[in-house]
């Protein structure tokens, strides 16, 4: 067998200043055939995982390029034609191949482009033709257009969020194929659209019980292959947005479709009680200040780089300083200009320095503070799960009992290590402030006293019924009470 694979991927908040070009790629991760590192980025794992799955089978893998660029705003028109040009110039120069197995996010939005993981996938279609099989997996906080589904043979989306199980997802789109190419099983996709759009951490209740029960269903359920949410992404204005299932059967449509709607249906029913209750600035802070025992973790849940914001606000961060809280560790507040001011000056320079908040209205104030320039360090990284994550130059500064992480690369705070990365001991902290929704979980979960969610500024349009959509559907949930009425 000869198998060709790439990866192109990235989340776009279509709401998000921040725009992207190929610099945003190469920040991340662009890798050039054959230059893909052996551990695996977000939505590259196909590409390590197929490695493993063709030495073991003694199956030909013709990779292609792999791009990934951490969540903003739309993509240059010309930047995601080049990049997705090139990986079809390379497939076109692989042919024949009997499969294509691609890592994509799903949420991706170009200028120009809606849907260009649609577009990517029907091109792809159109080189290979009908007989080829075609997968891909996906970041469950996508976009799953008919696009898509018309053109893949069949979808696998990461079960978890926070999402650990990227590789393990990889490793099941894998079997799926190469029991495919044996001619074992006939994948067919089912798909049924919950008419909702909302958030689901499944590292509570109830959806750690929903997921759980679709790992279950995929063992003691004769045909079922696969069984995938896709959560949508809310902060992604296009016409497709909103939650669905995918049920992957081994040649019953009509199995999959009654599968994928009964589990629809079910979620659809559980509506507004999936994500963790958040508090103010103000009462977070508090909360803080009473816990027993540290270091608690403050999580900015809407000053979420993973969700294609800054990473820049100061709300929260305003608000310690104004309590004259210490013992605190902040990580990360996004300001590539005071990254380069601190290294210009040196480690152990004393200086004055504004950063934060310069990004968008309505995340706070920029903060001014004579500032101890601690420690320097040239592309940071921390770990995320099996891979790890950059975080570009960073400056650990410190003012007033608060050490603050300044970073060049926007991330997300995956985990502790992104602290100690500077030198800091996370476990040491009273308070450790960071930006994630839920990705943080799994790693600072193990080291918390006590866990703060907090809903601070407006970085971020976390209120659909609200938000100013332009091309979304307003047919679905929070926007209608009831989508399902005639």
């Amino acid at each position: 067998m000869r198998i060709f694979t790439a990866a192109l991927a990235t989340e776009t908040n279509t709401f998000s200043p921040i725009a992207i070009d190929k610099r945003a790629f190469e920040a991340s991760l662009y890798a050039r055939p054959g230059e893909h590192p052996a551990t695996p980025t977000l939505c590259t794992a196909p590409i390590t995982v197929g490695r493993e799955v063709c030495a073991r089978e003694g199956w030909t893998l013709v990779e292609g390029s792999a791009s990934w660029a951490d969540p903003a705003g739309l993509i240059a028109r010309a930047t995601f034609e080049e990049l997705r040009d090139e990986i079809l110039g390379q497939l076109q120069a692989a042919m024949p191949v009997d499969a294509v197995v691609l890592g994509l996010h799903g949420a991706m939005v170009a200028q120009g482009y809606d849907d260009p993981e649609g577009d990517f996938l029907a091109r792809v279609r159109k080189l290979v033709g009908p007989d080829v099989l075609v997968c891909a997996e996906l970041d469950p906080h996508s976009h799953l257009t008919a696009k898509r589904v018309g053109a893949a043979d069949f979808l696998v989306a990461f079960k978890e969020f926070p999402h650990i199980d990227f590789v393990d997802r990889a490793r099941d789109l894998w079997a799926i194929a190469v029991r495919a190419l044996k001619g074992e099983i006939k994948p067919v996709m089912s798909v049924f659209d919950c008419r909702m759009i909302d958030v689901f951490p499944t590292s509570k209740q109830p959806m750690r019980g929903f997921v759980d029960k679709l790992y279950q269903l995929e063992k003691t359920e004769p045909g079922v292959l696969s069984l995938s949410v896709i959560h949508g992404f809310m902060a992604g204005d296009v016409p497709e947005m909103g939650t669905k299932i995918i049920a992957v059967t081994d040649n019953n449509a009509a199995q999959g479709a009654a599968l994928a709607e009964q589990l629809g249906r079910e979620l659809f029913s559980m509506r507004g009680t999936f994500m963790v209750a958040q508090v103010d600035e103000k009462e977070a802070v508090e909360a803080a200040l009473r816990a027993p025992k540290g270091p608690v973790v403050i999580a900015d849940v809407w000053d979420n780089p993973g969700g294609g914001t800054a990473g820049d606000a100061t709300v929260i961060l305003g608000e310690l300083i104004a309590r004259g809280v210490q013992d605190v560790a902040v990580g990360t507040v996004w300001d590539p200009i005071a990254v380069q001011i601190c290294f210009a000056a040196g480690e152990g320079a004393e200086i004055p320095l504004r950063f934060g908040a310069k990004s968008a209205p309505l995340t706070g104030d920029p903060i001014d503070k004579r500032v101890r320039v601690r420690k320097l360090v040239r592309d940071a990284q921390m770990r995320f799960g099996e891979s790890f994550a950059p975080f570009g130059d960073a400056a650990w500064i410190s003012f007033d009992g608060i050490d603050v992480i300044l970073n060049s690369t926007r991330a997300q705070s995956f985990d502790p290590s992104l602290f100690s990365a500077l030198g800091i001991d996370p476990k040491s902290r009273r308070i450790l402030l960071i930006k994630s929704t839920n990705h943080f979980y799994d790693s600072f979960s193990r080291i918390a006293g006590e866990i703060i969610y907090c809903a601070a500024g407006k970085p971020y349009p976390n209120t659909p019924a609200t938000t100013p959509y332009q091309k979304a559907r307003r047919t679905i949930w929070p926007m209608v009470e009831n989508p399902w009425a005639e």
